[in-house]
Parts: C-alpha cells; structure tokens; sequence
C-alpha cells in the first residue's frame, strides 16, 4: 500500500478530470477524439488514474462507495481496452464527470485539517508547476 497521504488522492482525482476536461475541449465529439491517438490515450490514462485512485480513496473513507462505478469504469478500460466505446467515454466527459468534481472539490474542501488541505494543495501546485492549464484549474481550490 502506498505511503502516501491518502487526502492526496483527492488531488490526483482532480487533477486528471481537469487534464481530460482541457484535452477534450479541443474535439467537438467522439470521433475526433478517438481519431487523435494521443489525445485519446491520455484521455484513457487520466480516467485509469481516476479510477484508481477513486478505489484508495473509497477503502479509506475519503469518497463514498457509490462512486465504486468509477472505479469500476477504470477496470473495463483496463482489461478491455479495444472494447472501449469512444461514444460512451465522449458521454462520461460531459455528463458524468462535472458533477464527480463537484464532488471531489467538496470532499478536498471538507478536509478538517486546514494545514494538511493547504499543504497538499500547495504540493500539487509545485508538482505541477510546468502544466499552466492545470495550475488555473485549480485556482478553484485556493480560495476555499
């Protein structure tokens, strides 16, 4: 198992749908995604990190167990990967995960320990320094 801080899941959460949420803002369907070998494969790679980390975050208190569709979304991609329906994953991107970052947001915010959520953030901010488009996505955390 990890030593990590398992808060910091959260922000891996994060950070991966707003790394598949500034990829597939380039394509205006599925088609073309799926078409862009790069964007696609790291559109999938996002959502496999998603899931798990959704699956640490869940064993450890941090994510309620109705969410185990994700982790299970991550394991269809794994093991059926030229199975993937690009129609399926185009529809995930803009109806299912908005409201899955709604929620990590609230879950990041309601960290009781404010110095650990203030380090964790400042922590991904540092890992992240080299990626100004994910830098802004999280701007939404900072005033919190």
């Amino acid at each position: 198992m990890s030593s990590r801080v398992y808060e910091l899941f959260l922000f891996d959460i994060f950070i991966a749908i707003s790394k598949i949420e500034i990829v597939s803002s380039k394509f205006t369907d599925a088609n073309d995604l799926l078409h862009d070998f790069v964007s696609w494969d790291s559109i999938i790679r996002e959502f496999e990190i998603i899931g798990e980390a959704t699956n640490i975050a869940i064993k450890n208190g941090l994510i309620d167990n109705r969410y185990h569709i994700v982790v299970d979304f991550r394991n269809k991609i794994i093991h059926h990967y030229f199975g993937i329906d690009s129609d399926a994953v185009w529809s995930i991107i803009h109806s299912e995960l908005p409201s899955y970052k709604a929620y990590i947001i609230e879950q990041i915010q309601s960290i009781d320990d404010t110095q650990l959520r203030d380090d964790l953030l400042a922590s991904t901010i540092k890992d992240n320094k080299l990626y100004p488009q994910v830098i802004k996505s999280l701007e939404v955390l900072v005033c919190q």
